[in-house]
């Protein structure tokens, strides 16, 4: 059992997701307040397609301990990510939502937030990592399949949401500072 553990936990598909994983968390705690809208949002369409990509590789497992893996993001801790983001993105910060399962009874738009999209990937990834870094297998293991089964059933979701705002603000045309004449040609170039 214990090798067939180590198999999972140190395939080359769990420490690449790891790395990255490691990479997102360190880098929503310490960009500078400085960085501008375009920067983040542009180092955040790099980094959340691999997070995705390296998610839905990681191998199948179950878990074999009977706890649960040890939470370590304090609410103080989600609240300053969210707080971070939301001071970059500020009035950008919040698009409508289109995948809920309420959005099909609703007849007023749903909105969400991309801090808040990010702010809870990083919750996960860091309760994650924190137990990975930690080196005891059976914990890797049964940290590495709760992460699996919150990308499948929640923060997986969360990710592509947000990318595609980021997408949004990333490509789209900035008509505030263009001539009608340029509105209809962007309007054009668009379709």
């Amino acid at each position: 059992m214990a090798d067939e553990l180590k198999e999972i936990v140190y395939s080359r598909d769990s420490i690449e997701f790891v790395t990255v994983a490691v990479q997102f968390c360190a880098y929503l705690e310490s960009f500078d307040n400085n960085i501008t809208e375009p920067e983040l949002t542009d180092k955040l369409t790099k980094i959340l397609p691999l997070l995705y990509l390296k998610a839905s590789l990681i191998p199948e497992t179950d878990t074999v301990n009977e706890d649960d893996p040890e939470i370590s993001v304090t609410e103080n801790d989600y609240n300053y990510i969210i707080s971070k983001l939301n001071s970059i993105f500020g009035a950008n910060d919040t698009y409508l939502e289109v995948f809920l399962q309420d959005m099909k009874y609703s007849e007023t738009p749903i909105s969400a937030n991309i801090s808040e999209d990010l702010a809870d990937i990083y919750q996960d990834l860091k309760n994650f990592v924190t137990i990975f870094e930690r080196g005891i297998t059976e914990n890797m293991n049964d940290a590495l399949y709760v992460c699996t089964e919150n990308f499948k059933m929640y923060w997986g979701q969360k990710l592509v949401n947000a990318l595609r705002a980021l997408h949004s603000l990333k490509y789209s045309v900035d008509t505030d500072n263009l001539e009608d004449g340029e509105i209809a040609e962007a309007d054009d170039e668009l379709w």
